[in-house]
């Protein structure tokens, strides 16, 4: 106990700052999604769990939950993959390699909603670079009748593309630090007993990126599953719901429909199934065993 109060003045100031940014939040948002709240913000009393009992039941719900297991199984899988091709190639010696490791950072400095704007605009049918880029190289024939983000299912695809693309740079350091804990001894004895190099990247090298790839995928997994920003400027001018994910469906509740109490009860759904994901992930993977 002695001990504790000693190390209260200097613990004090972040677990002030965890409760105040973190647990009342999270405190607040049960406490709304067991209230009936007006659109003009009048708590009206308690309605038990009728909030949680209307969006399970609203007809939307379960694709859209189907289409957010999509959009981060997606987007994290092709985002390690392009990260490890891209570490691997940083990893090498080669002139302007700083240069190059400097630009990939770029779309993770970048402001989110700017590099989504600027690919939203690039796929405007009539004056996107995108588009006529596309047409340049013969993947379509005019411009004009491609509207990519007016329709749910492209709009979403070209969504998760830019995903991909700012997950990059974060994933890529991660793997590529973790190269570089690689003992330079061990690869040269695996090509010494004549191993080639896809046998001892995947036999001496991917094994030993076991830990950082683990921590990358899983801080993935919660980024894109909460990820709004990409979503709301890619779809959000979409009627209906066929291109949201759980995100976007709180953010409708909130924004347009002014149900706080629904878009509370959504986010606790939405809390407890992360919750979920990421015990089952930590307790599979143990990706903090060998970091």
């Amino acid at each position: 106990m002695k001990d504790l109060l000693k190390a209260l003045p200097w613990i004090g100031p972040a677990v002030a700052l965890i409760a105040t940014v973190v647990l009342f939040p999270v405190g607040l948002m049960f406490y709304n999604s067991t209230r009936d709240i007006s659109q003009s913000g009048v708590d009206k009393g308690g309605v038990g769990l009728d909030n949680f009992a209307t969006v399970l039941g609203f007809e939307a719900f379960w694709p859209i939950l189907g289409r957010t297991v999509v959009w981060v199984v997606v987007v994290v899988a092709c985002t390690l993959l392009g990260s490890l091709a891209l570490a691997a190639l940083l990893n090498k010696a080669f002139p302007g390699r700083r240069l190059v490791r400097m630009a990939v950072i770029v779309p993770w400095a970048s402001s989110v909603v700017m590099t989504t704007l600027v690919v939203h605009y690039g796929l405007e049918p009539y004056f996107g670079i995108i588009n006529s880029f596309l047409v340049d190289v013969g993947l379509i024939d005019t411009p004009e009748g491609y509207g990519w983000t007016r329709h749910a299912g492209t709009a979403f695809a070209w969504a998760m593309v830019v995903a991909v693309f700012v997950s990059l740079p974060f994933t890529t350091y991660t793997i590529l630090a973790g190269l570089q804990t690689v003992p330079g001894e061990t690869v040269e004895a695996a090509r010494i007993d004549g191993a080639n190099g896809v046998r001892t990247y995947f036999s001496v090298v991917l094994p030993q990126l076991r830990g950082a790839i683990s921590v990358a995928v899983l801080i993935n997994i919660i980024n894109v599953f909460n990820s709004l920003p990409i979503l709301r400027v890619m779809t959000g001018s979409i009627p209906g719901y066929d291109a949201d994910t759980v995100m976007t469906m709180i953010f409708k509740y909130m924004q347009n429909q002014r149900q706080i109490d629904l878009a509370s009860a959504l986010s606790v759904i939405a809390f407890l199934v992360v919750v979920v994901i990421v015990a089952v992930y930590v307790r599979m993977v143990r990706p903090l065993e060998e970091v």
